[in-house]
């Protein structure tokens, strides 16, 4: 459950549409009035689906898997990179590349390579190239870095994918979709919430908008985290009970 109210959301002015012309009639259900040329989203709808998202999250996060969190735009970015880096789950937060989804083997190419600069560096290879060599490389890892370094741990495809605007994000949007991966998004008026598994009626435009949400998300993966390790914490006390059990069976056998 999101630890978010109406008066929060309010504040943040998560209820601030698109103007009216820019609407998209789909979003019609999570309207709850028009004021001055500008739509106003019903913030008892915008709680009741980010609490569906954040137990879908909570629960994800405690599976062991990883969301992929994207938002290129200059609003988002910089809080997307934040926040999601506190809860350890990988973000693309600079260009979107396509097929980084459904070409994965060449995205995994690309971070391997990047690993690969960097072990030269630490096993004496550097040493022996040349400036030029050494040049190329480094602006090699910087643009793979700028690329893909936030999503190096990525093994394999995420569990899910969470947009900031879908309709900037639209080719990581259609990916995901492709590859059956679960969606959840912020999703402003000016969009269709039919194309997201788990929309979140929400200004997509306003820093304050945008944190308050990824807040309450990020806040539900580290629920499900602390959820894992607690789990996995208990499971590993009732081995060990459990084998000292045995040792205390096996001595008294000995003895007798």
């Amino acid at each position: 459950m999101s630890k978010v109210n109406f008066e929060n959301l309010l504040e943040a002015g998560v209820h601030f549409g698109h103007l009216k012309r820019k609407w998209n009639p789909a979003m019609a259900p999570y309207i709850f009035e028009e004021k001055k040329g500008i739509h106003i989203i019903d913030l008892n709808k915008t709680i009741a689906h980010l609490d569906q998202a954040c137990a879908a999250m909570k629960q994800i996060a405690k599976s062991g898997k990883k969301v992929l969190f994207v938002a290129t735009k200059k609003q988002a970015k910089d809080i997307v990179a934040q926040k999601v880096a506190e809860v350890n789950m990988p973000f693309v937060t600079e260009r979107w590349s396509g097929g980084m989804l459904t070409n994965f083997q060449t995205t995994r190419k690309s971070i391997r390579k990047m690993t690969s600069i960097d072990k030269m560096k630490s096993d004496g290879t550097w040493d022996t190239l040349n400036k030029r060599e050494r040049l190329f490389k480094t602006r090699q890892r910087e643009k793979l870095e700028k690329n893909f370094g936030s999503i190096a741990d990525m093994t394999r495809q995420p569990a899910a994918i969470f947009i900031v605007d879908i309709l900037k994000e639209h080719i990581a949007l259609n990916e995901a979709k492709r590859l059956n991966i679960p969606t959840f998004a912020m999703v402003d008026t000016n969009s269709n919430p039919k194309l997201v598994d788990f929309p979140i009626p929400s200004n997509d435009d306003a820093t304050k908008s945008i944190s308050i949400i990824l807040d309450a998300i990020c806040g539900s993966i580290k629920e499900g985290l602390d959820d894992r390790k607690n789990l996995k914490g208990s499971e590993k006390e009732e081995e060990e009970t459990a084998e000292k059990a045995v040792s205390a069976e096996k001595a008294e056998e000995t003895n007798d």
